[in-house]
């Protein structure tokens, strides 16, 4: 079984439930309807990886704060990249289909190690640097669903078990990725620096 690391151990994740359509901004770049409900999508154990990998010229990557969930409540941060088969989604979502194929494929979870989350949810945000150029940025204040909201919502009507990943939506600035790109991801308290990873683009096929 896969794992993500918290703590110097390395902890079994039983899903990464991912939320959809998160930040106004990145809607509006898709050409997409802002949702009534909150969109929520699960990728399996077997999509994470601690590596990127390059699959097809239509791969996108979706960089997104990431939430460890232990006891039904939010203990851990770490940065994570959603990998999308955007023509593939995109398909899919024509024809009214699940987007599993495009979403929750083998190692298109790509996550980084996790920390403690001992400041306040509100004051986390994050940054992507794809060979050393700012390409997304967010902050609490600009999702639209709150990590907690989140977290509540879920619970509803799945059950979070310990070490479960929330990947909580990404902001403006998706795109394609070429292999030998370098990716530099951090989340931020304030000015504390939370995470910091590099990834390397490695050839998937």
């Amino acid at each position: 079984m896969k794992t993500v690391k918290y703590l110097n151990e390395h902890l079994p994740v039983s899903k990464v439930v991912c939320i959809g359509r998160n930040y106004i901004e990145h809607i509006e770049e898709l050409g997409n309807e802002i949702p009534k409900n909150m969109v929520v999508f699960n990728k399996p154990n077997s999509a994470i990886s601690n590596k990127l990998y390059y699959f097809s010229e239509q791969c996108r990557f979706e960089g997104e704060i990431c939430f460890l969930i232990r006891h039904g409540e939010i203990t851990g941060v770490g940065f994570g990249l959603d990998l999308t088969h955007a023509d593939i989604q995109k398909h899919l979502k024509k024809k009214g289909l699940p987007w599993e194929r495009a979403k929750a494929f083998d190692k298109s979870a790509v996550l980084s190690d996790f920390v403690p989350l001992n400041d306040p949810v509100e004051s986390l945000h994050m940054k992507l640097y794809i060979n050393d150029v700012l390409v997304q940025s967010a902050e609490y204040d600009l999702m639209i669903y709150k990590p907690h909201t989140m977290l509540e919502e879920i619970q509803q009507f799945m059950t979070l078990e310990d070490n479960d990943i929330i990947m909580s939506g990404t902001p403006k600035g998706v795109s394609t990725y070429r292999v030998g790109d370098r990716f530099l991801g951090q989340i931020y308290a304030g000015e504390k620096l939370l995470i910091e990873v590099e990834w390397i683009a490695e050839d998937g096929k």
